[in-house]
């Protein structure tokens, strides 16, 4: 039913993001600058077919090799495009027809516009990817917006996306996520399914799956609470709250089940375009350009194995062991994105 009520959904039922009965599939975060003026040379028809719940666009992206899966109407594809430049490369898979032929309508305008054509676009169930004829390990980062939630195996989006992803590379994606198990008896209903809601993973269960499919240390990025407006849908919830999440899950060896002290630190260099004075690793992690910054040990692998590298002086080892990292648990990570709570950097998940 998933997959045929998503084709229904998006590329019947609904004519552009105006016709939507609630906010679940709406981004809401502020755009940098660098996406303003990326989303300015994105074609109108695209941006009009857009259903996404955050902003998909990692730190660091230039020359990278992009995978977006679900990439519908295809407006975050052109975005990124743009932003891993005319080395870089992004690849969209998609199930509904409709989605896809706006897509790929204004391919050619995007590329006079861009000055260079780095996009294609792949028909094919995000479920199946291992039928599509993909590279296993050959993405720099994959990106989903507020799409898994759509589809039935969810548990087979993540371990075909950490076999894609290159060693150090990152699964970067908005999406939703229920306070609890939405009861079986929701998830036949194509409204509510339609709407990211009765697919939406309880937060425990989308952290045992992304474990279980290699991303050892999932780190939440940005939430917020869902808005349901509508009163036939909010009924039919039955008092069950939703949260639009974005997180980043590494394909790193050697990350730990806990935030681990080895009383390592690092210093950023203020080196990447568009961050000079704050990198923002995660909801916990805003460090400041010049600011010697104390960090778990998988942190600093997040840090010194992946692209971000470079851009990070790091002091210390893994030659002695402190016991658990201060303020690291277990409770539901959401409500805790602040500045306040960022700029502390005392806890590490």
């Amino acid at each position: 039913m998933n997959l045929e009520n998503s084709q229904d959904y998006y590329g019947k039922v609904l004519g552009g993001s105006s016709d939507l009965r609630t906010d679940a599939c709406c981004t809401f975060e502020m755009p940098s600058d660098a996406v303003q003026r990326a989303l300015k040379n994105v074609h109108e028809e695209v941006k009009a077919r857009y259903y996404g719940c955050g902003l998909v666009v990692p730190q660091a992206l230039d020359g990278c090799r992009v995978l977006d899966l679900g990439s519908g109407s295809g407006q975050d594809a052109y975005l990124l495009a743009q932003l891993v430049g005319e080395n870089g490369h992004v690849t969209g898979v998609d199930a509904t027809p409709e989605q896809l032929a706006v897509a790929r309508e204004y391919q050619n305008w995007h590329a006079l516009e861009f000055g260079y054509d780095n996009v294609d676009f792949i028909e094919g169930d995000i479920e199946k990817l291992g039928e599509l004829g993909l590279e296993e390990g050959s993405f720099d980062v994959i990106v989903s917006n507020c799409v898994i939630n759509l589809v039935a195996d969810k548990e087979a989006v993540f371990l075909a996306a950490h076999r894609l992803l290159k060693p150090g590379g990152e699964l970067y994606f908005s999406d939703v996520y229920a306070d609890r198990r939405v009861p079986q008896h929701l998830l036949s209903d194509p409204v509510l399914h339609g709407e990211c809601l009765s697919g939406a993973l309880y937060w425990g269960d989308f952290d045992r799956l992304a474990k279980a499919a290699g991303f050892a240390d999932p780190r939440l990025v940005t939430d917020r609470p869902l808005g349901i407006n509508d009163r036939e849908v909010k009924a039919k919830l039955d008092g069950i709250n939703f949260v639009s999440a974005t997180y980043r899950l590494f394909k790193l060896d050697g990350l730990e089940p806990q935030c681990e002290d080895y009383g390592q630190a690092v210093r950023y260099k203020g080196s990447l375009e568009g961050h000079p004075r704050v990198f923002e690793l995660d909801a916990h992690h805003a460090i400041e350009a010049g600011r010697t910054f104390p960090i778990c040990g998988n942190s600093w692998l997040m840090l010194a194995d992946t692209r971000f590298a470079e851009h990070f002086e790091f002091i210390g080892d893994f030659s002695r062991h402190y016991g658990v990292f201060p303020g690291c648990g277990t409770d539901a990570p959401f409500g805790q994105t602040s500045s306040d709570a960022a700029a502390a950097g005392a806890a590490c998940c």
